[in-house]
């Protein structure tokens, strides 16, 4: 990819939120009546997730970004006669074994290379606790997993991560076993289910970190729309920030509190961001964000706000390349078990480039400010890592070539169009 020009310039929106698409998609699907998405995010994962519940018997109907499914409730979902195949996506696996769970009949899910190696039993050993017929590699640790479900009873369970996946995966079969089914965490994640089951008719209760749902409710067909996604506009907040002479606005960017950690680092860091046309009335807030170049500086990123940008992180470390000083990033071991180890990926593709950077047990130290040179370089089949080192490109001195960049599909189609539009 050859360098972009000086700055970038420009009016955008970026696609729907990934995380909301996908449980607007899972509610609608086992909840009665009619369920219409707008602004739904087309990218390959939201796809998967719309191809599975089609196996499971439900109609769903796809027109661009709107969507409408005929929900028949949980029974009315079917035994599948083919694999339930998820692709790239951790989002639809995790959740919808908490779905699958409540089902009493034989699924088995597979997805590609990337999901093989990623960790699943820290949603199957709740789930058995609940009395799921879960099995796969290791116990069920891995996929592929084959699950038989029904009859499950409600538990307290604590979890030793903050992950909306888990989470989610556990109220989802919460909500329809018998009694009460509870989820504290350590720090909080983001909450896109408890807001979206509310929608669909749902209740779940929050105690602090504690999150409670009744078993054997029923949800109602729901009007869905899909803000922009945060983890999205990151990008291009990040561009706005670093590239000289830049101003990008983003318009109806999803604003989400357990979501927006990326602003308030880039403030932190001397990003000049503002916000604009702010709408909290609605299951979901949005708005539209400015951003404008900046001299940045070095931060320390760590504790409660990790979960709150955890898949910015990448970006982050790019920001923090051009950032005067030291950027620590610390308590960010999920990154791990991501699409790829976004700590070792992250630290070796800007290595490449030229960046001073090294990885540390639980996250990664940048030394700023750094001047980048045009390399090949990899996403490993990593959205964000091949979203991130694009941004990058636009600052590397001479040409910079992305192998398996087509892996941005997965979130973003069209994000490489968007860029050159941005060109000024």
């Amino acid at each position: 990819m050859k360098k972009l020009s000086v700055r970038l310039k420009g009016e955008m929106k970026v696609p729907g939120d990934k995380s909301i698409s996908h449980r607007a998609v899972m509610l609608g699907s086992i909840a009665h009546g009619k369920t219409v998405i707008d602004g739904l995010l087309t990218g390959d994962d939201c796809i998967s997730t719309i191809d599975c519940f089609r196996k499971l018997g439900v109609e769903i109907h796809l027109d661009g970004d709107h969507v409408e499914i005929n929900g028949k409730g949980l029974e009315g979902l079917q035994e599948p006669n083919q694999v339930l195949n998820v692709g790239n996506s951790g989002t639809t696996i995790r959740l919808m074994l908490g779905i699958l769970s409540s089902l009493p009949f034989h699924t088995t899910v597979i997805g590609d290379d990337s999901i093989a190696k990623r960790p699943m039993g820290r949603v199957t050993i709740p789930l058995k606790e609940m009395g799921a017929k879960i099995d796969g590699r290791e116990e069920g640790k891995f996929t592929p997993l084959a699950i038989r479900g029904g009859g499950l009873k409600g538990i307290d369970y604590i979890s030793s991560v903050a992950s909306a996946q888990v989470k989610s995966a556990i109220l989802l079969a919460g909500l329809f076993a018998n009694g009460n089914t509870s989820v504290s965490e350590p720090e909080a994640s983001r909450d896109h289910t408890e807001r979206m089951l509310q929608e669909f008719g749902g209740f779940v209760e929050t105690d602090g970190l504690k999150k409670s749902i009744r078993g054997k409710q029923t949800l109602k067909g729901a009007n869905i729309n899909v803000p922009g996604d945060i983890s999205s506009a990151a990008f291009f907040l990040v561009a706005g920030s670093i590239i000289p002479d830049s101003e990008i606005r983003i318009k109806n960017v999803g604003m989400n509190p357990t979501r927006t950690g990326i602003l308030d680092i880039l403030t932190k860091m001397g990003a000049d961001i503002m916000i604009h046309n702010e709408n909290d009335k609605v299951m979901e807030p949005y708005a539209d964000i400015t951003v404008r170049y900046s001299n940045l500086k070095g931060v320390e990123i760590s504790g409660d706000i990790i979960p709150r940008l955890i898949d910015e992180i990448p970006i982050l470390a790019l920001a923090a390349t051009q950032a005067e000083g030291v950027t620590v990033i610390k308590d960010a071991e999920e990154l791990k078990v991501k699409e790829t180890n976004r700590i070792d990926t992250v630290v070796n593709e800007l290595r490449k480039l030229g960046a001073n950077i090294e990885a540390t047990e639980d996250g990664m130290k940048i030394y700023g400010k750094s001047n980048l040179h045009g390399a090949e370089v990899n996403s490993h089949g990593d959205h964000r890592i091949g979203m991130m080192l694009a941004i990058a490109s636009c600052l590397a001195s001479g040409d910079t070539h992305i192998q398996n960049s087509e892996a941005i599909t997965i979130s973003y189609p069209g994000f490489f169009e968007q860029l050159e539009e941005l060109k000024k």
